[in-house]
């Protein structure tokens, strides 16, 4: 007896699942028959979808600001990069004026 292997669903896919049941146009079953899916497994992907629907707007002003912060420590370190550069052209420049590079 061969063992079934549970099939996996990419996001993707979930989505456009749920956005065709929002739309209402068809019945849970048409459509269900329409992607080859359990009615219950579309109303449980519906259900995390609707509950988690807020992060789409929440997520946008905490990744613009952590962009932001990243953004800074990166000019941060550039600056201190080029800082540590030219210092060690110096020492460099200035070793070759005594002999010892």
């Amino acid at each position: 007896m061969q063992k079934k292997h549970k099939r996996t669903f990419d996001s993707g896919f979930k989505t456009r699942v749920v956005l065709e049941v929002l739309k209402e146009g068809k019945t849970i079953s048409e459509i269900a028959s329409q992607f080859d899916v359990h009615p219950n497994q579309m109303t449980q992907w519906k259900k995390d979808f609707l509950e988690n629907a807020s992060v789409v707007f929440e997520g946008s002003k905490k990744e613009k600001n952590e962009i932001k912060k990243m953004k800074e420590e990166q000019d941060s370190l550039f600056k201190t990069i080029g800082e540590q550069k030219m210092e060690i052209e110096f020492l460099k420049k200035n070793l070759k004026k005594l002999n010892l590079l």
